[in-house]
């Protein structure tokens, strides 16, 4: 690279890196285990991620999403010609390069947030709930893995089963804020079969097998949770260190949410900086 190409590569790695911090994720910490090769390309998935997330989660029109959308996916073909514009795409190069990420992980993600920018969200059956998650947080699942370094046959099975147990927390987690956007993740089939119907997400909530219908739900995602640490425990070694962070933080999201329940949403369910700082001390800094 010239120094033009050096200076706008930098100015890209500190963008994505403070879209991160601004975040307030966990993710940011998660992250910081890394090298900073490493580090930095996670830092620029995540800041992609989250740039088409708030693109569906933002307050355009349908219409207008739909353009940012495309422009997205027209931007992840300049990316991989080596011509990208956006910042955020910019910072994605090298790591393209140096961790053969796949192109259609990324289109995976978009793919989700078209379905998310919709004034209405809806899932079917357990089947579409899978291919759900697998865009939304598998996809992301199978690049962090190539930057980790760990093997693609191996690496895709703990991205199934950890994108889809983080996901299913995620929506779990969210159900009344989801509905009031129109959005209700909990299959239809799975509602039914707890004797819930209709449509207005608000009812759906209210009605008692509400529940027990994320119970369900619930058990799913726990036994996504067990085989992913079954998976991460024969792998061994530091470099899933962050997977490993991140699991253990939902999972403890997930196990408070069981604790709380379902009947009263109002509250959201979060952990505190002493308890993030113990899972960071106990699955970040200590040997595994």
């Amino acid at each position: 690279m010239n120094n033009q190409q050096d200076q706008g590569a930098s100015g890209a790695e500190k963008n994505v890196e403070a879209v991160v911090r601004k975040s307030g994720s966990s993710f940011y910490w998660a992250m910081r285990v890394l090298p900073r090769r490493k580090r930095m390309a996670m830092y620029a998935i995540y800041a992609f991620c989250r740039t088409v997330d708030d693109i569906a989660d933002g307050p355009d029109r349908e219409a207008d999403k739909a353009t940012r959308l495309t422009f997205w996916r027209d931007e992840l073909e300049r990316l991989y010609q080596g011509a990208p514009g956006d910042p955020v795409s910019v910072a994605l190069l090298k790591p393209v390069r140096d961790f053969d990420l796949a192109q259609q992980d990324f289109l995976s993600v978009i793919e989700g947030m078209e379905r998310d920018a919709a004034p209405r969200m809806r899932i079917t059956d357990e089947r579409d709930l899978t291919a759900y998650c697998d865009a939304v947080a598998c996809s992301v699942g199978r690049l962090a893995n190539q930057v980790f370094g760990v093997r693609r046959q191996d690496g895709n099975a703990i991205a199934d089963s950890l994108g889809q147990a983080l996901q299913l927390t995620n929506i779990l987690r969210d159900v009344a804020e989801d509905a009031a956007r129109n959005r209700v993740y909990i299959p239809q089939t799975v509602l039914a079969r707890h004797g819930i119907h209709g449509d207005d997400p608000a009812e759906l909530l209210s009605q008692p097998g509400f529940s027990a219908a994320c119970r369900e739900l619930a058990e799913i995602a726990l036994a996504h949770f067990e085989a992913a640490d079954q998976m991460l425990g024969r792998y061994g070694g530091s470099a899933m260190r962050p997977a490993v962070l991140m699991m253990q933080t939902y999972r403890a999201i997930l196990h408070r949410l069981q604790k709380r329940g379902w009947d009263d949403n109002s509250q959201r369910v979060r952990l505190s900086a002493v308890e993030k700082f113990l899972i960071m001390l106990r699955y970040g800094l200590l040997p595994l």
